[in-house]
């Protein structure tokens, strides 16, 4: 049973993000699972992990078949991933014979101690030296149904470099400072610029383009501060606040984007200064969504897997972020369709075209943005080796910066936009291909 249900849940976690500082304490409060997972750790030969307990109770719940609970039949374990299989033959094997297994009895586990060896005040520690380099995972295991557990638990994972010093990231996660710190000056030149466009052409810049500016400078904070936060995660194993002000600006900018992405297609400031009620609605439905969606990365963030809820708080993440998603696809299609009933009226064939022309465009990128940093980097991310975690970030980076190229290029404050102005002499030409627009569908 304990077998099974470890298993299933390592089974998830391959697909969700886990905490990345490395010295944490959880409390555990009457908690009857018979595994708790804790962290995820890719070692080096010679990495070191240790758990640390207080505050150790366990009672046996009323109406409960056991007569009192066995110390010896729970503690804690270190589990190379790639051996998650072996040991579930090891469960199939005994459950075939007739017999129970236990995962704390496994030879495939490295033992750290368990709570039959605690001290009387309720203390207890337990280290291992890791031999073989690989992603490896503690948890805490109770071969006992139903026995309620109380403790705070610390873990400290880290690997030593050749100087001695202690090295808190995975080592599929090392090259994270570097990388936030790079495409942060990035995005921070980035903003330099779009100041520099907005000011030059501050006769057509639109208010649009002021909100599109502060997604810019929160995005770039918001990377400052990841890269501050896993620099002294690395050194120290804790954020030292960092993190605090990495999960503020995440969720200015998360608001930020969705706003711009709605706001942009509803075709406010370029087509209309003004929102209609139902896309003021959409705004109002995804504003405090975001809001959710923030709280819910916060508290997985800094939970980790051993929280009791840290499942569900995924799965709200999850069903948020597909709702945000798909909400901001209404306003980009209203936008095209009261262009393509516009070009039947105003005599604006080809103004109308053009216009039409970018908001495809801006429907079919922000579909491959979302679908690409929501689907196909979490499918990618679950089949790459540990070394590479880091590789899922420089992929997620690249993509919003192209997106974030694509819209602030082709939405710039620039006279006479190509894409939003057209000549008189160009009408006639596009009368025909607007007819022939009319008659498709997205």
């Amino acid at each position: 049973m304990a077998a099974s249900v470890f298993l299933a849940l390592v089974t998830v976690l391959l697909f969700l993000p886990v905490a990345r500082a490395e010295i944490k304490t959880t409390p555990i409060a009457t908690d009857p699972r018979s595994v708790i997972l804790f962290e995820e750790f890719g070692f080096k030969p010679g990495g070191h992990a240790t758990v640390s307990v207080t505050g150790v109770t366990w009672r046996v719940p009323e109406g409960s078949q056991l007569q009192a609970a066995d110390p010896s039949l729970m503690g804690f374990i270190l589990i190379s991933n790639s051996l998650f299989f072996n040991i579930n033959n090891e469960s199939e094997y005994a459950e075939a014979s007739g017999g129970a297994f236990c995962p704390l009895t496994s030879k495939y586990v490295l033992p750290l101690f368990r709570l039959k060896e605690i001290a009387p005040d309720g203390t207890g520690k337990g280290s291992v030296t890791i031999d073989a380099a690989d992603q490896y995972t503690v948890l805490f295991s109770s071969c006992q149904e139903g026995v309620e557990v109380t403790m705070d638990v610390r873990t400290e994972m880290y690997n030593v470099r050749r100087s001695g010093a202690k090295e808190y990231l995975p080592v599929g996660l090392l090259p994270l400072p570097g990388i936030f710190a790079a495409t942060s000056a990035v995005h921070f030149v980035f903003l330099g610029a779009w100041v520099y466009v907005c000011v030059n052409q501050r006769k057509t810049a639109e208010r649009i383009h002021a909100v599109m500016g502060a997604l810019l400078l929160f995005k770039a904070l918001k990377l400052a501060c990841a890269a501050e936060d896993s620099w002294y995660v690395e050194r120290t194993g804790t954020p030292h606040g960092w993190d605090v002000a990495f999960y503020v600006f995440g969720f200015f900018k998360g608001i930020l984007l969705f706003t711009v992405i709605v706001l942009i297609g509803t075709g406010w400031s370029f087509l209309k200064p003004f929102l209609q009620d139902r896309e003021k609605n959409v705004l109002m439905i995804i504003i405090p969504l975001q809001v959710i969606e923030n709280i819910a990365s916060a508290v997985i963030g800094e939970t980790g897997p051993a929280g009791r809820d840290w499942l569900a708080w995924n799965q709200i993440f999850l069903l948020v972020d597909v709702i945000c998603c798909c909400a901001v696809f209404f306003p980009i299609i209203w936008s095209i369709r009261n262009l393509r009933e516009a070009s039947k009226t105003d005599g604006k064939a080809a103004r109308n075209l053009q216009k039409l022309t970018l908001f495809k465009q801006f429907y079919l990128v922000v579909v491959c943005y979302l679908y690409f940093t929501r689907i196909a980097v979490s499918a990618f991310a679950a089949v790459l080796s540990y070394k590479y975690r880091w590789v899922v970030n420089v992929a997620v980076e690249m993509a919003s910066l192209a997106f974030y190229v694509f819209v602030f290029y082709n939405f710039q404050p620039v006279e006479k936009n190509p894409y939003l102005y057209v000549g008189d002499d160009e009408e006639d030409a596009a009368g025909g291909q607007l007819e022939l627009e009319s008659t498709f569908e997205i």
